[in-house]
Order: structure tokens, then sequence, then C-alpha cells
């Protein structure tokens, strides 16, 4: 029986989700309810990942949690959120007559060990992974089974968006308690395919101001938030899950682009303000445009969520002209084979006019490194012991 076993482990991944209608704001701090609807789109875990190891033991005297190898703080507030409402659900199930699908005692502690392969609170959405992979993971190692978004979005709002692949909603829900405010796949991941991501980083750094204290400024200070959410949108979130099902990039593009400008707009209408784009930030974006007004047309689109790195989605066709145009714009300082991760993405030349019409004196060194990637699927169960980031006396493996 599962029951004996000394030990229970379960390691799982998943994914970075980019919002293409920003969530900004909560009505709610503590269940974390947003102040509007939200539409993100999940990448691909080849590329961007948070792995994940739960052990539940008779063995272990208090919970514990590892980050990147380091240990942190288990009583934080979002992690204990998250934690109690798995071992509710598990002891609603077992109430309910499950108890042989229940491993070992709920009263048993837990270890937790969680590593990301991209850069931490950078801007990258390492909180939204790295709290689905930890809501996914419970619920495997504790029984539970259903809709996720409450648990891990009591982590991070955006978490629940990570719990799928493809293109999510997450509904901000009318409910006082939250349970209406869910995530749901809008199409799946292969609905798209010849979508692609870049995610050029500027800066692996740490940003100055956290989502969560920008997001209490920002709904305690900015009228153009408040107008943002209730009166705009609503109507965006219906055109972009349009754009998504009828695959109309040019629509895509530039509904991404300006909502993305106008979250960062209420980011500066905060007072004190928040910027969180730097003058590469602010360069990227001109080069899109200069190289889509070149074109004719909308060729590639950016989005920046709370961090000066730039996503940018463009279609198969056009990702190594555009990876040219960076590499023109912002050409690597040293380790030019290194610049380039991910997808790989064919050598194109530059024409003659097509550099005239990007007007940029180059800026080397600025963009540290480019992730090529796609449209990837929501959390997955590692089968391969090996994968487990916990040994068998539930402490983190040593680094190999």
């Amino acid at each position: 029986m599962a029951s004996e076993k000394p030990l229970v482990a379960v390691t799982c991944t998943a994914p970075v989700n980019i919002a293409v209608i920003k969530y900004w704001g909560k009505r709610d701090e503590e269940l974390i309810l947003p102040i509007n609807s939200s539409l993100s789109v999940t990448l691909h875990q080849d590329q961007l990942k948070t792995t994940t190891t739960a052990a539940i033991s008779k063995d272990f005297t208090e919970d514990r949690i590892w980050l990147n190898g380091r240990e942190e703080d288990v009583g934080q507030p979002r992690l204990q959120a998250c934690l109690r409402e798995i071992r509710r659900l598990a002891r609603k199930r077992r109430s309910a007559g499950d108890e042989d699908l229940l491993p070992l005692s709920l009263s048993y502690k837990v270890h937790v060990a969680s590593v990301n392969n991209f850069p931490t609170a950078a801007g990258l959405a390492s909180s939204a992974a790295g709290y689905a992979c930890l809501a996914y993971t419970l619920a495997q190692v504790y029984g539970v089974e259903g809709d996720l978004s409450e648990v891990a979005r009591r982590g991070s709002g955006s978490a629940c968006r990570s719990l799928y692949g493809g293109f999510v909603e997450w509904q901000m829900g009318q409910r006082a308690d939250g349970k209406d405010s869910v995530a749901r796949q809008v199409a799946p991941e292969l609905h798209w395919p010849e979508l692609r991501v870049l995610i050029l980083v500027v800066s692996a750094e740490k940003k100055l101001t956290g989502s969560t204290v920008g997001m209490q400024t920002s709904v305690e200070t900015s009228p153009l938030l408040r107008f943002r959410a209730e009166a705009l949108v609503p109507a965006r979130m219906a055109e972009m899950a349009r754009c998504v099902m009828e695959r109309d990039f040019q629509a895509f593009g530039q509904l991404t682009m300006k909502d993305s400008n106008q979250f960062h707009a209420t980011c500066l209408d905060t007072f004190p303000p928040i910027s969180y784009l730097n003058d590469t930030s602010r360069c990227i974006i001109h080069l899109v445009h200069r190289f889509n007004a070149h074109h004719g047309q909308t060729k590639v689109a950016y989005t920046f969520d709370a961090g000066p790195n730039a996503v940018i989605f463009t279609l198969d066709d056009t990702m190594a002209e555009f990876v040219a145009a960076v590499r023109h714009s912002f050409p690597p300082e040293s380790n030019g084979d290194k610049f380039l991760k991910g997808l790989p993405v064919r050598p194109a030349l530059l024409s003659d006019e097509l550099k005239a019409a990007l007007g940029m004196e180059p800026t080397p060194g600025g963009i540290k490194y480019i992730i090529a990637t796609q449209v990837g699927p929501g959390p997955q169960v590692l089968d391969d012991p090996h994968a487990h980031l916990l040994g068998p006396d539930g402490l983190p493996k040593p680094a190999a």
C-alpha cells in the first residue's frame, strides 16, 4: 500500500506565461483577486520552465523549501496559503471516502525543492511558473484532483494561467470568495504552430520595484488603472480571443503592443511613478516599429511585463530577419555564439534598405542574449526518479 512507503516524492515542471492582455492590480490582496481579466501565451518548457520536487515523509520534522539551491522561509504567507489550500482539498477528498488514493498521512511534513532554468525575479514571470509548479506538484503528491486555479493564484495571481498550455484566460470573476476567479484554456498549444516568441534579455537583475508592491501603489493612486480595468479591458479580452482563434497576427500584434504600452502608462500614472522599462527597452520598441514600418505591416510585436526584458511575438517566416535586425542594432559584446539560445534560427542578411530604415546607432551589449521559443504545453509530471531534486533523505541533491 502507498501508506507504507517511507517517502512519497513527485517531480513536475511548469511553464512561463506571458500576458498579452495584462493583469495589474488586485481587488482582494489575501485571495489575490484581480481588478480585470487577462489573457496569456504559455511558452514552451524546452526553453523556460520551473522544475519542482515535493516529498512527504513521517521522518520530516517540519515543512521546508529550497529555491534554486537556497533554503527559503517556509513561513512566507503566500507559500503557506498554497500549502493550506492543498491540504484542505486533500482532507476534503479523504473525508469523501477516497482514502486509498491518498499517500501517507496528511499530518506528515513536506519538503519542496524548486529550480528555474531562467533568471528569477527579473520580470520573466518566474513567480507564475514557480507557484503553478508548486501547486501542481503538491496536488500530485497529496492526491488532489480538479482545477488548481485557486491554489496557484494564492501564490501568484498569474500562476493560475501557467496551469494550462496554449492560450489562457484568467477570468477575474465576480464572487467575493474568488471561486469564479479561474483560468481556462482559450486555445491549445498546437492551435497556432507558426507563432514564435523571442525573449530579449536586457537585464537578469532583480527588479527594483516588485510586482506586489507596484500593483498596490497603482491601485491606490492611478485613476488610469481603474479606467483601463473597467472601460477598456473587457472589449480587449474579447478582441484578443478573436485574434487568437482566427490566427490574425496583424490584429494580435497591434493589440499586444497597445496593451503593453497602456500597462506601462498606468505604472507612470502611479504616484510615485514606477518605471520598469529602461533605455534599451525603449530602443527595442523603436526597433519594432521601424521594422514594421519598413515592411508596411505588423510583422513583429513587443510586450513588456514588470521588467525591462522584451518579449517579441512574430511568425516563423519573419523570425530570422528580425533576429538579424536585433544583432545589427544590439551587437553582442562577446560570446556571439551564445547570444541566441533555444530554437535554432537560421542566419539572415539584412538589406541595406532595412538597415537604413532602422536608423539606429548600434548599442553593443544592450541585449545580453535572446531566447527563441514557441507556444507550449501546461505542467508535466516527470516519471524518471533521477529527475527528483530531493534525495531519499528529503534533502536537495548536490549540484552535478
